[in-house]
């Protein structure tokens, strides 16, 4: 597996934010940013990102907090950490932002896709209606996305959401497969986090079928 390393980027309000970068492995398939759970840019993050490089694609995943806490990263028993910065501290807008500074920095080398978890799931969707940048984007159980589904994607999107998700209730899924039936949705046998490391929540089955679900994707779309 292809190991990152972290670099500094300055975004488009000045400020410098750490970003773990990938090289791809053999053929480039094109570029990919990867946007973090609540937790901050984790070693599971990190890992996540170095096994897309063995697909082809070059890997930016910003530390999305680093105005407020540099370097921030939040154990799975200090969740209110995450919750407070991500929804109270830290505007929702500057990390979409900040994600699409990082799809900038990547098309100068060709396509450029981009996945989400978490409070990255629904930076994801968010990314994919604000950017025009992107070929396509794979959104795992934004918590956001149903409530902003007015918003309209401008490049193909799936999302992954899981049916025993106590935090994104069936009805919301529902509701943004009525508004954006464009949107390719797909339902797993899991709850929320069944892409994370986190044993409470880690769902094998789920996990490995959206990850397919989402490379296919992206080379259905031109990668």
């Amino acid at each position: 597996m292809c190991k990152g390393k972290m670099i500094e980027m300055t975004m488009a309000d000045g400020a410098s934010v750490g970003v773990y970068h990938v090289e791809p492995y053999g053929v480039r398939r094109g570029g990919l940013v990867l946007i973090q759970e609540i937790f901050g840019l984790t070693e599971h993050i990190k890992d996540t990102a170095d096994s897309f490089c063995s697909e082809g694609y070059e890997v930016l995943a910003p530390s999305l907090f680093d105005r407020e806490e540099p370097g921030f990263i939040a154990s799975a028993d200090e969740m209110q950490k995450g919750v407070d910065l991500a929804y109270k501290r830290h505007p929702f807008d500057l990390s979409v932002a900040d994600a699409k500074a990082c799809v900038h920095a990547l098309k100068k080398n060709g396509l450029v896709y981009a996945v989400g978890y978490c409070y990255g799931g629904s930076v994801a969707w968010a990314l994919a209606c604000r950017s025009d940048e992107l070929s396509a984007v794979s959104s795992y159980y934004g918590k956001l996305a149903p409530d902003v589904a007015e918003e309209v994607p401008q490049c193909p999107v799936v999302c992954h959401f899981g049916r025993l998700d106590t935090s994104i209730p069936l009805d919301r899924v529902d509701h943004l497969k009525r508004a954006r039936p464009e949107v390719e949705i797909h339902l797993y046998d899991a709850g929320h986090g069944f892409n994370s490391s986190r044993p409470t929540h880690h769902h094998p089955e789920a996990a490995r079928l959206a990850r397919d679900r989402t490379l296919d994707f992206f080379r259905a779309h031109g990668a």
